[in-house]
């Protein structure tokens, strides 16, 4: 069963809950006072079937003829009673959602005379899911910095020599962000936001179908450079002209395998996360090492705007907004059928998956540790954390890591920046368990990152450097490059050489 603890209050425990008699009147619409049955509904819960009217009549009439609670029987319950109680706010009385088939089995089991007490466990404070977002965060902003750092050192090895540096030049492995880009892409981010939010089950397949083939390939990638590592099993064949290597090939197969069995299997609640978690390390981890932001004027520029941006989708829309809840919430949880996409009225969730129950494949997904608790009975409750929250301060910690390269400072941006965002993170979790409310975590995570950067660019006396980009010019001559008030230009460099 499901309610909405903000409607209504639930004692937390089975002991305080009072007995209440089950009526059953799914065969009735409810949705007009002549519908209550002569021997009327008073101190009785009562099962209605969804439709006719809207589930917020059903509880008025319910609520005039008497009774405790109403219980809204559906074929598929995926969401908590939500929507605009402005026309109804003189409704008081529980209203839930339950699942059709189990108010069947409930009475083929036990019969007609039902009796039952409606209570809400308390969920613990602390969830062990937190510690394996927060792996998972920490680690892949780590290694897709420390990645780009290394593609960083092969690119300025080769610019030393003439022939190497056409061969990088015909092989790119980045692309580059301008301070205008990343203005023109956050630009993008907010029309494509609105666009999700009211075409959300026709657009929702298509990123379905965009993240299936983008993870695929960012799998590839990621495990292609290591399996190029691997100096046996390197046997070949022709094909076009061009050799390729026999155990890439299998590799593009299990990872497009991977990508397909997801899409199927994406609704499977008990394990279609972990396929989810895998392609999405796989593509926060390509991401980071495969964009540039040249400067940390850029990083800033990226940093600041989606900040504002992950405020404003947080925060703001939910006073926009008809049902008064947050946008960016409701497309990273998965849409709740609230009344500003359905007309005012809310559709019947059927058992087969469908655009509305389908969710964004944007985010971390962890089900949380509850096995313990008697709610895991009920739903299978997730901790999330948005891609743009490990890329976008994953893209800073990368720049960290290539400045580090550039300029021979052993790694000390890199190091803090990454402690940096792991305190964020852990900041971003207190917060979450103090409010008892889903956080953007960019709120917290942008601050602590940009401000270690810069404190501790400033500290090196190399803020005009870190704020303009180095370049590999630095590479062989590191002293000069590390302290400020001693710049050697391409020009001199060039007249040392």
């Amino acid at each position: 069963m499901l309610y909405n603890p903000h409607w209504t209050a639930l004692p937390s425990t089975l002991e305080n809950a009072t007995s209440i008699s089950l009526m059953n009147l799914t065969s009735t619409p409810l949705c007009n006072i002549s519908d209550i049955p002569p021997d009327g509904i008073k101190n009785k819960a009562v099962v209605v079937q969804w439709g006719t009217c809207h589930f917020l009549q059903k509880a008025r009439i319910a609520q005039i003829g008497g009774a405790e609670a109403l219980l809204v029987a559906n074929n598929s319950v995926l969401f908590p009673p939500l929507g605009n109680k402005s026309e109804f706010h003189d409704v008081k009385i529980l209203i839930a959602f339950m699942n059709y088939k189990d108010f069947k089995d409930m009475k083929q089991t036990l019969g007609d005379n039902i009796t039952v007490k409606m209570y809400s466990p308390s969920w613990p404070n602390f969830d062990y899911t937190m510690v394996v977002i927060f792996v998972i965060a920490v680690f892949t902003v780590a290694l897709g910095g420390y990645w780009s750092g290394l593609i960083e050192l092969e690119n300025m090895r080769a610019m030393a020599n003439p022939e190497d540096r056409e061969m990088r030049k015909k092989k790119e492995d980045y692309l580059t962000f301008s301070p205008l880009t990343v203005v023109i892409f956050v630009g993008i981010c907010c029309v494509m936001m609105v666009l999700l939010y009211f075409f959300y089950k026709w657009l929702v397949y298509v990123m379905i179908a965009i993240f299936c083939i983008a993870s695929a390939m960012s799998m590839y990638n990621c495990l292609a450079a290591l399996i190029r590592k691997i100096p046996y099993g390197q046997c070949t064949i022709m094909c076009g002209g061009k050799s390729i290597e026999v155990r890439l090939i299998f590799l593009s197969g299990l990872c497009i395998a991977i990508a397909v069995v997801w899409a199927v299997f994406r609704n499977e609640d008990r394990w279609a996360w972990i396929l989810q978690d895998i392609l999405g390390i796989a593509f926060c981890l390509n991401l980071i090492k495969t964009l540039k932001l040249p400067n940390f004027k850029s990083c800033v520029i990226l940093l600041g705007l989606l900040l504002l941006y992950d405020v404003f989708f947080v925060f703001i829309t939910p006073f926009i907004t008809k049902n008064g809840e947050s946008i960016m919430v409701e497309l990273a949880a998965g849409p709740f059928g609230n009344n500003e996409k359905n007309d005012g009225n809310l559709v019947e969730a059927t058992a087969q998956p469908s655009a509305p129950h389908e969710k964004l494949p944007v985010v971390i997904r962890v089900p949380k540790l509850a096995c313990f608790s008697v709610m895991s009975v009920c739903v299978m409750p997730v901790s999330i954390l948005g891609f743009g929250d490990i890329i976008v301060p994953g893209l800073l910690i990368a720049y960290c890591r290539r400045f580090d390269e550039q300029t021979g400072s052993s790694s000390v941006y890199y190091i803090s920046s990454t402690i940096a965002y792991a305190v964020g993170m852990i900041l971003t979790f207190v917060v979450l368990v103090l409010m008892k409310k889903g956080q953007p975590a960019l709120l917290y995570l942008v601050p602590c990152t940009l401000i270690t950067a810069s404190v501790v660019a400033w500290r090196r006396k190399e803020m005009k450097k870190f704020w303009k980009g180095s370049g590999y010019q630095m590479m062989d001559q590191p002293d000069y490059a590390t302290n400020e008030e001693n710049p050697v230009t391409a020009g001199e460099q060039d007249v040392q050489q």
